[in-house]
């Protein structure tokens, strides 16, 4: 099972890729404990500048907004 984490703000673009990114899990079956990281502190530990980013077990895998397709593809 993947452990999927979705570092974002209180940015309402952020909050719309989260919720993307949870459809496709859902939507393509993907096993995976999918989370919403706020805490800045905690995000620093994955060294981002930008959000959102997406960070699949332990490793960043993507920074900034991304469509339905790339986060698919990013994800499998």
């Amino acid at each position: 099972m993947k452990k999927i984490k979705i570092l974002v703000s209180s940015c309402n673009c952020n909050q719309k890729f989260a919720d993307l990114v949870e459809k496709v899990v859902k939507d393509n079956g993907i096993e995976a404990e999918v989370s919403k990281v706020s805490d800045m502190m905690e995000i620093m530990q994955y060294d981002v500048m930008s959000l959102p980013a997406l960070v699949v077990d332990g490793k960043v895998v993507a920074k900034g907004t991304k469509n339905e397709a790339e986060i698919l593809s990013l994800l499998k």
